[in-house]
């Protein structure tokens, strides 16, 4: 029994080792720079390229990457791959991971897979000229906004290398966190692009979804062909036969004088439309011999401006219904018309057709970027020929990161509602503190109740406090009106007791009667205090009896 457990373990431990030395054999290049890239990547010595790479952490982690550590500057780096990779013999996978620390607002963020140095080119001399087979990766500035993915392919017949742009790429992330770009090329000329693993765009390499197609026209339009000089391209022509009517006047005007207008009633004929500006005074450094007389500036004529004009009146013009221009005979089809011309088709000499793309072999990994950021960090570069591998390294090397930097943003964002939320709090306390105390003047005594009422609402509910807030201007200026507006005048001088029966003996239906009238001046003249309005004096209403 103890055999047969060490017989499986053995046979779990050699199965996890295959699968491990298979995925090796599947990684081509991987760079994850937990070590000092110097010695591994070649920075360019070209003149140009002042940028400086850094070996840096990136935000937040303990993890390392190849840092673009100053703006506005171009900058160029590269490393070979430990073998050729040519996209011809199977799937290759190119990812890398990018963090745009401080975003990306004009420049580039992508890498170039470097032909051979046979080729052409050097490390030490890396640049923009330097052949490339295949460039992929976030590009931003002004109206552009893609992931570009654009493969060089050598034409067979011409010899010649032509880009190929994919067109309607993806956009990319352009926040501050990590993020991770794929590109997946297939046997079968299929292309996948991916971000964060989840896929943005497929498209066939053949196909016209690259521009230029990579398989040129069949025909091309003979660039020795000229046309005739003789070739009648005009659809329409003038009426050969067409005459001007007899009655047509060419040289009648377009408009006209108006005769039936008339001069507007008060038009000042002798009134000049300006005049000297009376009260304007010559300046003390004016000097007559270098500055000339001095005379007052114009101003518009007063009078004219209460007049309907000044000056002399002339009468206005109008559309002349007379007028028709110059003649031109109508236009007719033209009989010799020999439609639009156009150069024959020929053979295309640079025609060509084939089954796959001839790709070009990649044999280095290059970064050659302007940018006018700095703070872009380029980590776990890979070259493979399995997705799975790609995959893998993005669950344990960019998911990670990615979870704890996600965590810290919505950490961040709640902490700053937090504090807006805190510093609203402290507004609205000391607005319901100065409301409070508004409650306790004695004008508002009536309806201390109810004020207080509402407010203990609005500290409650956020929606009356809304309310509350809008009303303040309101009740500020209800107050200022009422204490500067709100003084009574003078009641009218109160009258005796005794003179009223003297002159005007009450009788016992009238008692009642003035009792009522009291109460309710006495009522009007709160209510006018409460109001900020002007109470009316206390007048003694007239009795039954006076009627």
């Amino acid at each position: 029994m103890e055999f047969s457990r060490s017989f499986v373990l053995c046979g779990v431990v050699l199965i996890s080792c295959l699968v491990f030395a298979a995925s090796l054999s599947d990684t081509v290049f991987y760079d994850n720079f937990d070590e000092n890239w110097d010695g591994r990547w070649i920075v360019s010595q070209s003149s140009d390229y002042g940028g400086k790479w850094k070996y840096e952490k990136s935000e937040g982690h303990e993890d390392y990457g190849l840092l673009v550590s100053e703006p506005a500057k171009k900058y160029g780096i590269a490393a070979d791959l430990a073998e050729e990779v040519d996209p011809k013999d199977g799937t290759v996978v190119l990812q890398y991971n990018l963090r745009l620390q401080k975003g990306l607002e004009c420049g580039g963020a992508y890498l170039k897979y470097l032909l051979p140095q046979a080729a052409g080119w050097t490390p030490s001399d890396f640049n923009n000229e330097s052949p490339y087979s295949i460039m992929f990766g976030p590009d931003k500035c002004g109206s552009t906004n893609k992931v570009h993915f654009i493969f060089r392919h050598k034409n067979p017949t011409s010899g010649k290398y032509v880009e190929h742009h994919l067109k309607n790429p993806p956009m990319p992330v352009n926040d501050k966190l990590s993020h991770v770009y794929t590109a997946v090329i297939y046997p079968n000329n299929t292309l996948k692009l991916l971000i964060d693993g989840e896929e943005k765009k497929t498209a066939d390499l053949l196909s016209s979804d690259f521009e230029p197609t990579v398989i040129p026209p069949e025909f091309i339009p003979d660039p020795e062909d000229k046309k005739p000089e003789d070739w009648d391209d005009r659809a329409k022509i003038p009426d050969p036969e067409a005459s001007k009517p007899d009655d047509w006047d060419e040289e009648a005007p377009r408009e006209i004088e108006d005769l039936e207008a008339e001069k507007p009633e008060g038009w000042l004929d002798d009134e000049p439309d300006e005049v000297d500006d009376v009260d304007a005074v010559k300046p003390e450094d004016w000097n007559d011999e270098e500055d000339g007389e001095w005379e007052p500036p114009k101003i518009i004529n007063p009078k004219c401006e209460e007049a309907p004009g000044c000056g002399e009146w002339t009468r206005p013009t109008k559309k002349n219904p007379a007028y028709k221009g110059k003649w031109k005979a109508p236009f007719i089809d033209n009989p010799a018309y020999q439609g639009i011309w156009a150069p024959k088709q020929i053979p295309n000499p640079e025609y060509f057709v084939l089954d796959k793309p001839n790709l070009e072999p990649i044999a280095a990994i290059g970064i050659e970027i302007w940018t006018m950021q700095d703070g872009i960090l380029f980590d776990n570069i890979l070259v493979a020929h399995d997705e799975a591998v790609a995959a893998e390294y993005r669950e344990t090397t960019w998911k990670p990161k990615f979870d704890v930097e996600k965590e810290k943003e919505a950490a961040e964002v709640k902490l700053d509602d937090s504090e807006k939320a805190s510093a609203v709090d402290g507004i609205k306390g000391k607005v319901f503190e100065v409301l409070h105390k508004i409650a306790e003047l004695q004008f508002l005594s009536k309806y201390k109740s109810q004020i207080d009422e509402l407010l203990a609402k609005g500290e409650e509910n956020a929606t009356v406090t809304l309310s509350i807030l809008a009303t303040i201007p309101i009740l500020l200026l209800t107050l200022f009106y009422s204490l500067i507006f709100g003084k009574k005048k003078k009641s009218a001088p109160v009258v005796s007791e005794e003179a009223i029966k003297k002159d005007d003996p009450v009788v016992p239906d009238d008692a009642g009667a003035n009792k009522e009238e009291a109460v309710e001046e006495e009522t009007q003249e709160q209510a006018g205090e409460i109001e900020g309005e002007e109470a009316p004096a206390a007048v003694r209403r007239r009795t039954r009896r006076d009627t």
